[in-house]
């Protein structure tokens, strides 16, 4: 492959996307963190965050936490005051001070599934609530947050499951997984609907993966 874009224009999106995931999962940073997140999503998160105005944002999967900061910071500058991220992973290691010390981020070590009933207890009730799941990926390991997490959303709000692309546009990752894992999910639980508006760059890293609450 030629090294700039207008030389490439011929070549099919499945040759593009190892592209992009190699620069996702190697090069890619925020404020100088690791931050395994693809910017076309990211910004669709924006759009989100400013439509809907969560109290909390759930991030379930903080890995560095590049993302995690990436969340506050948009709170901070859309001025919503009281708003929270509570980010949730096995181990929280890797977090570095600019992320730990944001007076907007709270941090869960452990599984997330044995940790929701005590950060139930973080949100009041009929909170607005912006769930994030990029953790594990295995089928049976999404689809549990999914069944746990699902009832902290109100309606019209989202619960988003990253990286349905696993096999949906990569060939990488557990199979089945999210994507198989919110199809499940979905023939359960019908107070949930896919957003594919939410898709509509054309590109991204969670096919099937925004639901929105009836």
């Amino acid at each position: 492959m030629e090294k700039y874009m207008e030389d490439n224009l011929e070549i099919p999106i499945k040759e593009i996307l190892p592209i992009i995931q190699n620069r996702i999962m190697n090069t890619t940073t925020y404020f100088g963190i690791q931050t395994w997140k693809n910017p076309l999503d990211a910004w669709v998160y924006q759009e989100i965050i400013f439509k809907k105005q969560p109290d909390f944002i759930i991030e379930i999967g903080n890995f560095s936490g590049g993302s995690t900061l990436f969340l506050a910071h948009l709170l901070d500058l859309m001025g919503m005051v009281n708003s929270r991220v509570i980010g949730i992973d096995i181990s929280q290691e890797k977090i570095p001070d600019i992320v730990r010390k944001h007076p907007k981020v709270s941090l869960f070590e452990g599984d997330a599934c044995a940790l929701f009933e005590q950060v139930k207890t973080q949100i009041p009730l009929n909170s607005e609530v912006l769930i994030i799941e990029d953790s594990l990926h295995t089928y049976k390991n999404t689809l549990a947050i999914l069944r746990a997490y699902s009832s902290l959303i109100r309606s019209g709000g989202y619960f988003i499951i990253e990286d349905g692309i696993c096999h949906h546009g990569l060939e990488l990752g557990p199979k089945p997984g999210p994507y198989e894992a919110v199809q499940k999910f979905l023939e359960e639980n019908t107070d949930f609907e896919v957003d594919r508006e939410k898709e509509s760059f054309g590109i991204t890293w969670n096919p099937m993966g925004y639901l929105r609450r009836k």
